[in-house]
C-alpha cells in the first residue's frame, strides 16, 4: 500500500541525507522524495512516498521521530490532501501533429514550455493519475523523455504538521 508521509526538519546542511540515510540502513525502499524550505526558512518539509503495509509504516515513523533533526512526522491520507507533483513530457512532434497534441494539453491544463522543429515539451502538475492518463494519450505521438518530481503534499482544512511538534507554541500559526 503506498504511504505519503510529511517529515518537518531543521534547514541545516546534511539533513536530507540523514534522513534518506535512514530508510537505505534499514532497507526502506522510496518512491518520491521531494524537499523544500518552508515558510519560515528555519524549516524544511520532506515529502516520502512509500509503500509498505501498516507495521513497516510505522516502524518508518518511528525511525524518523528518533532524529535530531526531525520536528514531527505526519502520515497524509491522500483523501484528505492535495497531493502534486510536476512532470515535464517531451513528445516528437511534426507540423502533422503538433496541434492534437496540443488540443489533448489543453484537456489536461498542460503548458508548452518549449517548441522545437520536431519536438513539443509540456510541463504538467497534478496527481499520479492525471499524468498517467496524459502520458497515455501522448503516447502514440512518440515520447522522446519524461521527467517527474517527487510529490509534494499538504493535508486539507484547518490541521497542520505544527500540531505534531513538542514545541507547539513556537511552531503555531504565528509562522506568517
Amino acid at each position: 500500500m503506498r504511504h505519503v508521509l510529511s517529515v518537518f526538519v531543521e534547514n541545516q546542511t546534511g539533513v536530507l541525507v540523514r534522513v534518506a540515510s535512514m530508510f537505505s540502513r534499514r532497507e526502506f525502499n522510496i518512491d518520491s522524495l521531494s524537499v523544500g524550505v518552508t515558510e519560515s526558512p528555519e524549516f524544511s518539509r520532506i515529502t516520502v512516498v512509500v509503500q509498505g503495509d501498516e507495521e513497516l509504516v510505522e516502524q518508518m515513523i518511528k525511525q524518523l521521530e528518533k532524529l535530531p533533526v526531525v520536528r514531527a512526522v505526519e502520515r497524509l491520507d491522500e483523501k484528505n490532501a492535495v497531493c502534486r507533483g510536476m512532470t515535464l513530457i517531451k513528445i516528437h512532434a511534426d507540423d502533422t501533429t503538433r496541434l492534437d497534441a496540443l488540443k489533448i494539453a489543453e484537456l489536461f491544463r498542460a503548458h508548452v514550455v518549449d517548441v522545437e522543429a520536431g519536438t513539443l515539451v509540456f510541463e504538467i502538475t497534478g496527481s499520479d493519475d492525471k499524468v498517467t492518463a496524459f502520458l497515455r494519450l501522448l503516447a502514440p505521438y512518440g515520447i522522446a523523455e519524461v521527467i517527474r518530481t517527487g510529490l509534494v503534499a499538504l493535508e486539507r482544512g484547518e490541521h497542520t504538521i505544527y500540531e505534531h511538534c513538542e514545541e507547539r507554541e513556537y511552531y503555531g500559526k504565528n509562522l506568517l
